[in-house]
């Protein structure tokens, strides 16, 4: 998520991005291939994302806030592309961290948001559970 922040705010290469936090010492602690694959794969398909993003929004993308932003970035991408991760770990991630990094009450737009989007792209995951 910091990672994807940065990128919005500074617009930087994804392999600078990933560089640069491969070199921090807490980077140690994380997944490195999937830290790697996932912010080169959001950057690449952001305009993809983006759209899902407003589609599923009662605001524009470019009014939502960074962390907000690059946070439903994240969502929807593993909504879309990992499918071994339940739906419900994705949105309760989500809602963690903008918990922890976002605005006060922005953990309940991207809950709103990301349920949404589940909705559609997860069918079969949310049917079976009914």
């Amino acid at each position: 998520m910091q990672a994807l922040y940065q990128w919005q705010l500074n617009d930087q290469s994804a392999a600078d991005i990933v560089l640069q936090f491969s070199a921090d010492p807490e980077h140690e602690r994380t997944d490195h291939d999937m830290f790697r694959d996932l912010v080169r794969e959001v950057i690449a398909e952001r305009e993809t994302l983006d759209a899902a993003i407003g589609g599923y929004s009662d605001r524009a993308v470019a009014q939502l806030d960074p962390v907000e932003h690059a946070i439903l970035l994240i969502g929807v991408y593993e909504l879309l592309h990992s499918p071994d991760v339940p739906y419900r770990v994705v949105i309760n991630e989500a809602v963690e961290l903008c918990r922890a990094f976002g605005a006060e009450d922005g953990h309940k737009f991207v809950n709103a948001l990301l349920d949404r989007a589940a909705r559609e792209l997860r069918t079969p995951e949310k049917t079976a559970e009914s």
